[in-house]
């Protein structure tokens, strides 16, 4: 590849050639898709999104990238239940999720409170923290539902990114 269409390369597509994928159009478009993806999408809400810049692109090859993806740590596979995997791209630092359970939104947060403890919990049973994961499924309350709970004071705060 030149050097010059380096500039062209969606955030994926960088991260498939820094690990030495051969970079076809084909999965150069679903590397852009996914890079520009505000959302969490599942294979064929990506393939839809494909097709619509690259008719010559079938379902399976979609399916054949995003395993390739996974395989080589640039995608990372959700579950966030209705029963559809969903991709984001493998992102250095901590976030998490919390999934509305009645709407499907998935809010991405961050809550170094969280990621200290768990790193304690780590270090006391004798590891070093690898990677963790936080999912949260919530309903969002309504003005008479009542929070049995004493308030608490949080230090989580949204990445501003809010994702379907």
């Amino acid at each position: 590849m030149a050097a010059g269409n380096d500039v062209m390369e969606s955030r994926i597509g960088r991260m498939c050639i820094e690990r030495g994928l051969k970079m076809t159009g084909q999965r150069r478009v679903i590397a852009r898709v996914l890079s520009e993806a505000q959302d969490h999408p599942d294979v064929e809400e990506l393939y839809r999104r494909a097709a619509t810049l690259d008719s010559r692109i079938s379902v399976a090859t979609v399916y054949r990238t995003v395993r390739l993806l996974e395989e080589k740590g640039i995608l990372e596979r959700r579950d966030f239940g209705g029963g559809r995997a969903r991709y984001e791209a493998t992102e250095e630092g901590d976030h998490y999720h919390l999934i509305d359970v009645d709407t499907g939104k998935v809010i991405e947060f961050e809550d170094e409170e969280h990621a200290r403890l768990l790193r304690r919990i780590a270090n006391d049973l004798g590891f070093d923290l690898v990677s963790h994961r936080l999912e949260l499924f919530a309903r969002k309350r309504t003005a008479d539902t009542k929070d049995e709970s004493p308030p608490r004071t949080t230090t989580a705060r949204p990445t501003g990114r809010s994702k379907r």
